[in-house]
């Protein structure tokens, strides 16, 4: 099976972080969000995949397919890059790795984690889509349903039709039809919100052609896709994967934190809700409620609910502070 996975997006809403690294390369608590995906599929689909499709923006460079690549090898997956030169909507995103969609593929847009208690059986049906129960569906596109079977997408309804919204993840048993549908919107310049080309009116094409589309609920759904989302995630993920950790000099752990290998932390008081990624140095400094990502380097400073680049440091810097990656802040 095909994992399909547009990320051509630069992820404004992540800035400063996402100027040198598309959003599903951030990490949560140690793991790339694009991986964790990853990993909830080998947990809960009845299906093993065996090549991943990344869809590339024209900009992205050696490093980030380098990381793609590992991470495919990783989980025995052939990596195959292909390039969005221009967004114009999901379907057109979509529409990039047009030559592999065919077989059973699944598409997933990498804003949000999720996991369920259940393993997801793709058996019996043309097309399945992962499903969460909202408070406000007005927000989302939703499905309407008959028991497990989908009868209709309605976007952001007005009336309540419906409580499942769509989280951004599809199976197809056949890509090919898929393509068709998304290549009929192409060559007819069906659009939709903001005047692009959406996977929704694609799928609408199927399920009024007569495809069966079947449901898989979610127990969990977290957003990624904004700092503070990205802050609160990470932090409800800490609580559920419960990090062990080491003793550092002088310093205090509030529980839950990751704290990554090769980290040097002294004096300093860390947690909770913090995230430290590999070989980053703190010395003297309280941190809370934020993400440390590699090789940074903290001294003198009180954070909360701050996110740190790569390689970036901070002295004597106090409160709410999101850099970029070999950023120097010092006061």
């Amino acid at each position: 099976m095909k994992l399909i996975i547009p990320m051509a997006g630069r992820g404004t809403r992540v800035r400063p972080h996402s100027h040198t690294t598309p959003k599903p390369l951030l990490p949560v608590a140690g793991t790339m969000i694009i991986e964790r995906i990853i990993e909830t599929f080998a947990r809960t689909l009845d299906r093993t995949i065996t090549e991943i499709v990344y869809i590339l923006g024209p900009d992205f460079g050696k490093e980030i397919k380098q990381a793609l690549q590992e991470m495919s090898d990783r989980h025995n997956a052939k990596a195959i890059f292909r390039v969005q030169e221009t967004a114009m909507g999901t379907a057109h995103a979509v529409s990039c790795a047009g030559e592999d969609l065919n077989g059973e593929v699944i598409i997933v847009f990498a804003d949000t984690l999720f996991d369920s208690k259940e393993k997801v059986s793709v058996d019996d049906a043309d097309s399945v889509i992962w499903l969460k129960e909202v408070d406000d569906p007005s927000r989302f596109g939703v499905a309407v349903h008959d028991g497990d079977t989908i009868t209709d997408f309605v976007e952001k309804p007005t009336k309540p039709i419906s409580k499942l919204a769509i989280i951004g993840v599809y199976y197809f048993k056949k890509g090919e039809d898929l393509n068709k549908e998304i290549q009929y919107l192409l060559d007819n310049n069906v659009t939709g919100h903001g005047g692009e080309y959406q996977l929704t009116d694609a799928l609408d094409r199927l399920l009024k052609g007569g495809k069966t589309f079947k449901k898989a609920t979610v127990d969990e759904w977290l957003d990624c896709g904004t700092l503070p989302a990205w802050l609160n995630t990470t932090g409800e993920i800490l609580a559920k994967e419960n990090h062990s950790y080491g003793s550092y000099q002088g310093t205090t752990i509030h529980p839950p934190v990751f704290i990554g290998e090769g980290t040097e932390i002294s004096g300093s008081e860390i947690g909770p809700n913090v995230s430290i990624e590999t070989g980053t140095v703190i010395k003297n400094s309280t941190i809370k409620h934020s993400i440390i990502q590699k090789n940074a380097r903290l001294e003198g400073s009180t954070l909360n609910r701050s996110t740190i680049g790569n390689q970036a440091e901070t002295v004597n810097v106090n409160g709410e502070i999101h850099i970029g990656d070999h950023s120097v802040v010092k006061q």
